[in-house]
């Protein structure tokens, strides 16, 4: 608990409070993505499963209209597809062994908020994915300083559960991901 919690806060997420005010990468690159706001986004199919509990196939491209719309911690008005901090190439979905893999990549090889974007990630997908599919979040090989460190990080999953239990935390993550939800729409086909 208490232990893996300091251990988030002392690797960068305490860090991460202080730099609010200052960006570390004040002018990021953006890209341009597809425009789909006259477009509804689509509802998973996993969701229209039939009652018979039917289990439904879920592919990538699921997978990254679940992520590409997660605002960027630094930069809360741009998302990690405009910052190409996630793209559908570095999504993975194993149906066969229930299993999504999203590689993301940090605008700067130092980002202090790395972290905390894999944990949004996975916070995202661990809220909208049949719990069936086991999430795993990683930095893109070689795209960090301490790749290793984030990705073992964010693949110990009491050091994730004790970071989610971090009101200061789960706020920021929750900031990220809101607007981001495809229950409105679910909630209009059904």
């Amino acid at each position: 608990g208490q232990r893996e919690l300091k251990s988030f806060q002392s690797s960068g997420f305490r860090d991460f409070f202080f730099l609010m005010g200052d960006k570390e990468n004040p002018n990021p690159t953006v890209f341009a993505v597809r425009d789909d706001t006259s477009q509804k986004r689509r509802v998973p199919v996993w969701m229209l499963a039939q009652a018979d509990n039917e289990m439904e196939q879920l592919d990538s491209d699921e997978v990254f209209e679940m992520v590409r719309s997660l605002k960027d911690p630094e930069h809360p008005e741009l998302t990690l597809e405009q910052l190409k901090v996630v793209n559908k190439e570095h999504v993975v979905v194993d149906s066969t062994n229930e299993q999504i893999t999203v590689q993301f990549t940090p605008t700067i090889p130092t980002c202090s908020v790395a972290t905390l974007i894999g944990l949004t990630l996975k916070a995202k997908l661990c809220r909208s994915m049949p719990r069936r599919f086991a999430v795993e979040v990683e930095v893109y090989p070689g795209k960090h300083e301490q790749e290793a460190a984030i990705n073992k990080q964010l693949a110990d999953k009491e050091r994730v559960a004790a970071a989610l239990e971090n009101p200061n935390l789960i706020n920021n993550i929750n900031a990220n991901i809101t607007g981001t939800d495809l229950l409105e729409d679910f909630l209009v086909v059904a």
